[in-house]
């Protein structure tokens, strides 16, 4: 059984928030971290507190879009009931979002234990840093196209099919080090949706995702859990909250303006050191 302290639990409650909605990949920083703070990452009680302080991410991500949110849902229930509530555009993101969240939930439950054991490896996060940035670069191109064309969508053009994609790759997200945002932030801007749009749109998918996920690993381990000690398991959802607010409001802004290519170059650099410090017998990968 993993033996947590209150700066464990600091530490990775810090990196949860800070990674969380970046395009880096959090449940690859984290496992890095649990390694380096001697953490076993294969304990099923490390692996279902990972995925509880994500629910201190969502918590801010509540707050953060609460007007809009609750704009989206009224949108949602006067459609379900009006043709004329159909109209608009609130409504079709709504759609976008209830839609794209079901088929990370059916994959991610079907493939818990391979989510939960094996791909739980450092050179699996490694790979995947790299990997998925080469996928990262190629939807800015084809987002550079439809910007150099005029043909950006915003906010009220997401439909259900934006949604639909969107949630299909974000199944991508289950294997770490790809990263749940970078997946879906990249699969939005290469449907032509702004970058801030599509940002806002990869929040509003964590949102169901995260929280059933998060909610799942505590039922099903909730022995292991709270062996860890109910403080540092409090601790750590707090310190992601807070983290996890200040990142998202810094996220928006540095998109308005910025491609995800300086996240690239840190995921590829992050993923070529750690396969060499792997490859150096340094740490061990599980």
């Amino acid at each position: 059984m993993a033996d947590l302290s209150y700066l464990d639990a600091v530490i990775l409650g810090v990196v949860e928030g800070l990674t969380e909605y970046l395009p880096v990949s959090s449940t690859g920083h984290l496992t890095i971290t649990e390694k380096l703070l001697g953490l076993e990452v294969s304990d099923l009680a490390v692996t279902a507190y990972t995925a509880v302080i994500q629910l201190g991410a969502i918590a801010a991500t509540l707050i953060y879009f609460f007007k809009d949110i609750v704009r989206f849902a009224v949108a949602w229930f006067r459609g379900l009931v009006s043709p004329d509530a159909r109209k608009d555009p609130d409504y079709g993101l709504a759609w976008a979002v209830v839609i794209g969240s079901l088929p990370v939930g059916v994959v991610g439950f079907v493939g818990r234990g391979l989510i939960s054991g094996p791909l739980r490896s450092l050179w699996v996060v490694a790979a995947a840093l790299v990997v998925w940035s080469a996928v990262m670069v190629a939807a800015e191109r084809v987002h550079t196209r439809y910007e150099r064309r005029g043909e950006l969508r915003g906010e009220h053009s997401v439909t259900p099919v934006d949604g639909i994609v969107l949630g299909l790759v974000q199944c991508f997200s289950l294997v770490p080090g790809v990263s749940r945002s970078g997946a879906t932030i990249s699969a939005g801007i290469a449907r032509g949706i702004d970058r801030v749009t599509a940002t806002r749109l990869s929040f509003f998918l964590a949102i169901p995702a995260l929280t059933a996920a998060g909610l799942f690993q505590a039922a099903e381990e909730k022995d292991g859990l709270w062996a860890l000690g109910i403080g540092p398991v409090a601790v750590g959802l707090v310190v992601a909250f807070v983290v996890a607010y200040a990142s998202i409001a810094w996220l928006l802004r540095f998109v308005a303006s910025n491609s995800l290519l300086p996240f690239v170059w840190y995921r590829v650099v992050l993923g070529v050191v750690l396969a060499g410090v792997l490859a150096a017998n340094l740490i061990t990968a599980t």
